[in-house]
C-alpha cells in the first residue's frame, strides 16, 4: 500500500518546493552578466540563464497557484465527489490502488499521483464514490477505473 500525505503535509510539502524554487531563482539571477558587458560566451550564459529563470518563474507561479486553490476551495470532502487535493482509491480491475489526485509537487516521497490534467484525473474530477469511469490514456484506446473510495 502507499503511504499517503495528511492535506497538511502536502502543503508543507508545496512550501518548502516553493522556497527551493526561490532559492533557485536566486541562484540564477546571480549567473547574469550586465547587459553590454563580456563576451559572446557570457551572452550565450546569459541566454541559458533568462531560458532557466523563466521556466523557475512559470514554476514558482504554478506552486503559488496551486497553494491559494488548496486553501481557497478544499476542504474535507462533503459532496462526495472526488476533487483535487483528495485521495483516491481506483480499482483498475486487479484490486484497489491509493492515489493523490492532484500535483506531483502536493505528494511527497512514496506516493503515487494522478494528475488532474490526465485523462484519467478528468475522468475523475467530480466523480463520486462507486463511479466507473472511461478515460482514453491513449488515443483510440478506452480504459475503465471504478473510484472506490475518496478521503
Amino acid at each position: 500500500m502507499t503511504a499517503t500525505l495528511s492535506r497538511n503535509d502536502r502543503r508543507d510539502a508545496l512550501t518548502l518546493r516553493l522556497t527551493q524554487l526561490e532559492d533557485e531563482r536566486r541562484d540564477t539571477l546571480t549567473e547574469l552578466t550586465p547587459a553590454g558587458m563580456g563576451d559572446d560566451a557570457d551572452r550565450a550564459t546569459n541566454v541559458d540563464a533568462h531560458v532557466r529563470l523563466a521556466m523557475i518563474e512559470r514554476r514558482i507561479a504554478d506552486v503559488e497557484a496551486e497553494l491559494a486553490d488548496a486553501e481557497r476551495t478544499h476542504r474535507p470532502n462533503t459532496d462526495g465527489t472526488a476533487s483535487v487535493g483528495d485521495i483516491v482509491t481506483v480499482d483498475f480491475g486487479d484490486g484497489p490502488e491509493e492515489y493523490l489526485l492532484g500535483s506531483v509537487e502536493q505528494a511527497g516521497p512514496g506516493v503515487d499521483v494522478i494528475t488532474p490534467g490526465s485523462p484519467l484525473g478528468r475522468a475523475l474530477l467530480g466523480a463520486a464514490r462507486g463511479a466507473q469511469v472511461t478515460y482514453e490514456p491513449r488515443p483510440h484506446r478506452a480504459a475503465t477505473a471504478t473510484l472506490l473510495a475518496i478521503a
